[in-house]
């Protein structure tokens, strides 16, 4: 999960013209990257090719196709992405997604409904006027976004200093085989700390942790259509087989057919 690519500008706004700004970018097989910026609105970021990672200082939350990921106003965060993909953003008013669950940044899924309005309304011009279909549009749009179902796609960061070093070093070394022992030995730390500050700071155990590290590694590399054995290896498994099954208890479906499904939508 390296942030090597093109450097994308944000844009410079004070504030949305609208309710609703949208943002359409595609890049190519370099990625890219944001640098790491905040702003008074919600965003969020859609997929609807490649792989998107966004970086906010609580977690790593990644987008396949056909997912998006909603960062709320003033959290600091940066979009990411290894390699060729096309991505539909939305900046959004606080005001207009008010509750509760809108005050976190987490993943959700997008039907193929939903998709569809965000490429419409990309479509649209930036200063639609009250009372047409275009601001009619957007008012669908936000109650299908308030509908869309959360998707446990994201890796929460401890905030240990320790902690958060292990896990710096295991996000550039997905494939690594040391064990928690080795890795406390890097700053300090009894495998017994690592395990409690990982339970209590993530919510998930150190080897839950690092499974969805590698799992969602290997998204990424899928996704460019690499090899299923290939990225098992790189992920540190020692078979296609536990590869697949640790995949398919994530995701649902096995690499060939998550991939597969998610193209013909």
């Amino acid at each position: 999960m390296s942030n090597k690519g093109q450097t994308r500008q944000i844009p410079l706004l004070t504030s949305l013209p609208r309710p609703l700004y949208a943002r359409s970018e595609s890049w190519g097989q370099e990625g890219s990257v944001t640098p790491w910026h905040q702003h008074a609105w919600g965003q969020l970021t859609y997929a609807v090719t490649g792989v998107l990672s966004v970086n906010t200082k609580q977690g790593c939350y990644m987008a396949p196709p056909q997912f998006a990921v909603w960062v709320p106003g003033n959290m600091q965060h940066q979009v990411v992405a290894q390699g060729a993909a096309e991505m539909r953003g939305l900046y959004i008013q606080t005001e207009v997604l008010h509750d509760q669950r809108w005050q976190h940044a987490f993943v959700c899924e997008i039907t193929p409904l939903c998709r569809e309005l965000i490429v419409r309304f990309c479509q649209q011009p930036i200063d639609y006027k009250p009372d047409t279909p275009q601001s009619r549009l957007v008012d669908t749009l936000v109650d299908e976004l308030t509908v869309q179902r959360d998707a446990h796609i994201q890796l929460p960061l401890p905030m240990d200093k320790r902690t958060h070093s292990i896990c710096q070093y295991l996000q550039t070394h997905p494939y690594s085989q040391e064990s928690i022992t080795d890795l406390g030995q890097k700053v300090g730390l009894t495998g017994r700390s690592i395990s409690r500050l990982f339970k209590t700071e993530t919510g998930l155990t150190f080897q839950q942790w690092r499974q969805r590290l590698r799992l969602l590694h290997a998204l990424t590399r899928l996704e460019k259509g690499d090899n299923v054995m290939k990225v098992a290896l790189e992920c540190g498994y020692d078979s296609n087989s536990a590869f697949v099954a640790a995949f398919k208890k994530q995701f649902g479906q096995t690499p060939g057919r998550y991939f597969q499904t998610k193209s013909q939508l």
